[in-house]
């Protein structure tokens, strides 16, 4: 399939922020707020969801780059949604732009990167590693 018609699709998740998600729960710091890597996790997820639909069986993608701001702090009850959207396709390599946003507004924004793999080829290459 050729992924530049996928250009301009976006895809989004969301949560409740809860004491799991918190940068004291995570060790990422000691506040009781919106961790700064449960929300990488969740820009992750809605790229993975924009993806989803068009990936070939046996086939997933893997995150290659990230690079974000969090910019603004979550409080523990907080709705969270991340949205990614696609900015270029080459081949396997797939672009995003990823916002995050609580009830007040936007709390983060960046750039990310995966790459489209077969599971098991990716896999029997981990697995060489070991």
């Amino acid at each position: 399939m050729d992924l530049t018609q996928i250009i301009g699709k976006s895809a989004s998740a969301s949560l409740i922020v809860d004491e799991t998600r918190t940068a004291g729960a995570m060790r990422s710091g000691g506040l009781p707020v919106f961790a700064t890597p449960a929300m990488v996790a969740l820009m992750e997820q809605a790229a993975c969801a924009c993806l989803a639909e068009h990936l070939a069986p046996g086939q997933t993608s893997v995150g290659t780059q990230i690079s974000v701001a969090h910019t603004t702090a979550s409080p523990v009850g907080a709705s969270v949604t991340a949205t990614a959207a696609v900015t270029a396709a080459e081949g396997r390599k797939i672009e995003f732009s990823v916002t995050a946003r609580d009830e007040k507004g936007e709390i983060g924004a960046g750039m990310h990167t995966r790459a489209i793999v077969d599971e098991e080829k990716f896999l029997q290459r981990v697995n060489e590693k070991l």
